[in-house]
């Protein structure tokens, strides 16, 4: 462990969780704000994703929690469901070495659950707003003992149109709790929020050009209108990317963009706000397990991907402000690694690129084919199976469903049962539907096809932190 880390006061419990995970030194944000939180200050940053800011204040949570007392002693507000999942895998990893029980609610997973979940511990939960005050109003959810509140993406809850009912939920927390703030922006809702809930708070800002600059190497590719889809072909073959994200900005684009790189043999996925909540959970947890090399995706659908592997950002259309454009290029280059960013620009786009130029202070070079290593082949499929298996609901598929020894009492979630399906059983995230997790079991169909290989990979090996038998429940439904 670096000496850095060291420095900031962290005990050694929570060194031995970053030891873990292989974090070595601090980035700019966690340097200044641990510290600050440690002290007790209040803590406004101002910082887009993927500058630490998960550990920045997931650290310190780590240090005020007594995993003695059955009380929730911290709470996270995200803006989405996604975030809210990866915030909980975090903090997790944070305490794994301290006893920290972290609960995740959010909307779209069966209520019962996230309650058993609360009943049987629970000293962090980590939630979206909505099921937060629903948890609240049915008396499952009680913050008098709550003593450290953050509010992640904040002007993200604002957009969303949750800025309310978060002052709601900061109102029956103690007046003498210690809150953090994050957020990209600082839009002037927030600043009065933060002036009406927040005491003499240390403002932190790390700054759009030291996040982009230095680590992400930026083009811009001129084109016609109609060439684009061919372009991005070029691009993608020429690039050969690990990973990476092609931002559009609306959902019809998104699913035509989609359908031409798929029928081009590519391994490419669509994420936009029309699709339901399981089908955007599978494809987050492909995209995130390394399965999906090529992601299509708005600028709404994307909040909360924070995947350290992403080495492009691909702007096929040009984002509509400059900010916009630095929240998408800050999906690449994370702390420590190098990405590239490459923005397709029509002629009469040329205004919006200049503004953009302008606001992260230097000049978006031309990209060039001939200026990169020698292509390798984009991961695809080949052309003649270029069809995946269905594994959307598709009626006539059947379906087996399948009992997991284990549930909330265990510490399982939905997201820990879908993740090991897909990861160790090699099933796509959308072929897992029906996930319930009950007291001390929890239920999940596949496709009929693969259930005896989703038993053999699974059962008697860990979900989540616990060790769990699986089986058949019922013949095969459809």
């Amino acid at each position: 462990m670096s000496a850095s880390f060291t420095e900031l006061g962290l005990s050694e419990h929570v060194l031995a969780a970053l030891r873990d995970v292989g974090y070595e030194s601090p980035s700019p944000i966690q340097e200044q704000a641990i510290p600050a939180l440690l002290q007790g200050r209040d803590v406004i940053g101002q910082a887009q994703t993927g500058t630490g800011k998960t550990a920045a204040f997931g650290l310190p949570i780590m240090e005020y929690v007594d995993a003695s007392e059955q009380s929730v002693q911290a709470l996270v507000l995200t803006p989405t469901r996604e975030l809210c999942i990866q915030v909980t895998q975090a903090l997790r990893s944070y305490g794994s070495h301290s006893g920290v029980d972290v609960v995740a609610v959010f909307g779209g997973a069966p209520i019962r659950g996230q309650q058993a979940q609360l009943r049987a511990g629970g000293h962090v939960v980590v939630g979206t707003v909505g099921r937060v005050l629903d948890l609240i109003s049915r008396h499952s959810l009680m913050l008098h003992d709550c003593r450290f509140v953050v509010l992640d993406e904040a002007d993200e809850m604002l957009d969303l149109g949750f800025l309310e009912d978060v002052e709601r939920i900061l109102a029956l927390t103690p007046s003498s709790r210690q809150t953090a703030l994050f957020s990209a922006t600082m839009p002037p809702p927030i600043r009065k929020l933060a002036d009406r809930y927040m005491y003499d708070p240390e403002v932190i800002r790390v700054e759009a050009a030291t996040l982009t600059i230095d680590t992400v190497a930026q083009f811009q590719v001129p084109v016609e209108a109609r060439r684009k889809p061919e372009m991005l072909v070029e691009v993608l073959r020429a690039e050969a990317p690990e990973q990476a994200i092609v931002f559009v900005r609306t959902k019809v684009r998104c699913d035509q963009l989609f359908r031409t790189l798929r029928d081009r043999g590519m391994n490419v996925r669509a994420l936009h706000g029309d699709m339901s909540q399981g089908s955007r959970d599978g494809v987050m947890l492909a995209f995130k397990a390394g399965r999906v090399p090529i992601l299509i995706a708005t600028d709404v659908a994307a909040r909360g991907l924070d995947i350290s592997t992403v080495t492009h950002v691909i702007n096929y259309d040009v984002p509509t402000s400059p900010d916009t454009y630095v929240h998408r290029i800050g999906r690449t280059g994370r702390v420590g690694r190098s990405g590239r960013a490459i923005t397709f620009v029509e002629d009469r786009q040329q205004r919006e690129l200049e503004a953009i130029e302008r606001h992260i202070g230097t000049e978006i070079t031309t990209w060039e084919q001939g200026a990169i290593a020698p292509p390798t082949p984009v991961r695809e499929r080949p052309r003649r199976h270029s069809k995946p298996r269905i594994s959307r609901r598709d009626a006539e598929e059947p379906y087996a469903k399948l009992v997991v020894s284990g549930g909330s009492r265990a510490g399982l979630t939905v997201a820990d049962i879908v993740g090991a399906v897909t990861s160790r059983a090699g099933l796509d995230g959308e072929a897992v539907r029906d996930v319930l997790v009950l007291d001390r079991f929890s239920f999940l169909s596949v496709p009929a096809a693969d259930a005896d290989r989703v038993i053999d990979r699974l059962d008697g090996g860990p979900i989540g932190d616990a060790d769990a038998s699986l089986g058949v429940a019922r013949a095969p439904v459809r």
